[in-house]
């Protein structure tokens, strides 16, 4: 097993002095992006020998084991170029979004969308890049303490100071969790769901209470819902969905889930259960408001979300 919460502190340290990343905030995301190829590759590995003819939604070039895997592979200029004209452009714009690999492509185009390489040297990247290679996240044992470290990552972004909302402690939303209940063929929505601590709760309730086939997990991949407006919790989401056995999790929007006429959600968008700790004391911007009915119109962001949740909840 290697040393997860070790590489941690190492590509942090390795961060530190690269000239382009600027404060935790900014470390958090390039790290982030970063796990994300990593454990999409891992994932991918696994799939290619449970699944007859696997095919990547990613040009081969540009897999994390075509570019990445090699500890002397490629460096400084070279990678940083690689990196911001092709990997970059590519994944933004540039996947197919059509065919048998779709969903998956479509799940990594919005991951990227609004994501950034802040690092300026290569040489410092490739440093980074070979810690990452070190954590297997097929491995239990790895994937578990990836967990712990996940968490720390996220405790960063709080002290960062721009975060508050991004993050419910563990215990909170296990035992919220553990209350509602949730039963196995029950949509469950969170409709800012930050990073998905709720939302990874519901699948690991439902998988220890009630799987006990494939056509199982199937149903529970079908219920889990999300929403959330900020890029860098959205990627985070995404990649926790991936960690967590959802492979293809395009139903965690990256989107404003209040910018949405409450008169335009009909009874295909109510769901069972809704587990939620929407983000209090914000405002919303101008406009928002007008979304709601006169009585409810606040740009108090939690008001506005409580209306919302009474409205989708069947």
């Amino acid at each position: 097993m290697s040393n997860v919460s070790g590489i941690i502190k190492s590509i942090q340290d390795i961060m530190r002095k690269d000239v382009g990343v600027d404060g935790d905030a900014q470390r958090i995301s390039q790290l982030v992006w970063m796990f994300f190829l990593k454990i999409f590759d891992d994932r991918e590995a696994e799939l290619e020998l449970i699944e007859d003819n696997y095919k990547s939604p990613l040009p081969e070039h540009l897999r994390w084991r075509n570019w990445a895997r090699d500890p002397e592979g490629i460096t400084g200029d070279a990678l940083s170029d690689f990196v911001n004209l092709q990997l970059f452009p590519t994944l933004k714009t540039k996947l197919n979004l059509q065919g048998p690999q779709a969903n998956r492509a479509r799940v990594i185009h919005v991951v990227f969308e609004d994501a950034y390489n802040y690092m300026k040297s290569g040489t410092l990247m490739r440093q980074v890049i070979n810690k990452l290679s070190e954590i297997d996240f097929n491995s239990k044992a790895d994937r578990h303490t990836f967990g712990n470290i996940y968490e720390q990552i996220l405790r960063d972004l709080q002290s960062a100071g721009n975060a508050g909302e991004f993050y419910t402690p563990r215990a909170v939303t296990t035992f919220i969790v553990d209350r509602v209940q949730p039963k196995l063929n029950e949509t469950v929505l969170d409709p800012a769901c930050g990073t998905g601590g709720f939302l990874t709760n519901v699948i690991e309730y439902k998988r220890e209470n009630f799987l006990k086939s494939a056509a199982d997990e199937e149903i529970l991949q079908s219920t889990i819902f999300g929403v959330e407006k900020k890029a860098m919790p959205h990627m985070l989401c995404t990649t926790n969905m991936i960690l967590h056995g959802i492979d293809t999790p395009i139903n965690i929007k990256h989107d404003n889930t209040l910018s949405r006429p409450l008169r335009d959600y009909t009874n295909k968008d109510r769901v069972d259960v809704i587990v939620t700790n929407p983000p209090f004391g914000g405002m919303e911007e101008d406009g928002i408001e007008n979304n709601f009915p006169a009585s409810f119109r606040t740009r108090e962001t939690a008001d506005l979300f409580l209306t919302l949740i009474v409205h989708l909840l069947k």
